[in-house]
């Protein structure tokens, strides 16, 4: 019989938090986040956003509800077809949680339902070039 060809089993220290890394390599802004920024001040800055080279598309076509930005109006439309976009869009329809809603839960007032939002997905403004 021979050595056993694997080598380094016992020194895993550079693979020790691998699952960390894995959880918040492609994280996204949260539900409430993108509450924030549906706000029609801040939404029209990120809809307007000036020429950026080193975001996708040079940051001109930007996905409001799923915080992406996409290479061209093509993708943009299509990704408003996509379950991915429809998901998102549901997520958003419930109010998001405020300190007095936390309060309440913790026993100091009574229960209140949340409160539904009405959300549409965005308008694309096309060029005529």
């Amino acid at each position: 019989m021979g050595k056993s060809k694997q080598v380094g089993n016992h020194k895993s220290d550079k693979k020790k938090h691998i699952s960390k890394t894995w959880k918040t390599k492609r994280r996204t802004k949260d539900l409430d986040q993108i509450h924030s920024d549906m706000k029609p001040d801040t939404a029209t800055k990120l809809l307007n956003q000036e020429v950026d080279y080193d975001v996708t598309g040079c940051a001109q076509h930007y996905c409001l509800h799923c915080a992406r930005y996409f290479m061209d109006m093509r993708s943009l439309k299509e990704h408003f077809k996509t379950k991915g976009h429809k998901k998102r869009l549901k997520l958003l329809r419930e109010e998001p949680y405020t300190q007095a809603e936390a309060e309440r839960a913790a026993g100091m007032g009574s229960y209140i339902a949340p409160k539904t939002v009405e959300v549409k997905t965005q308008t694309v403004e096309e060029d005529m070039d």
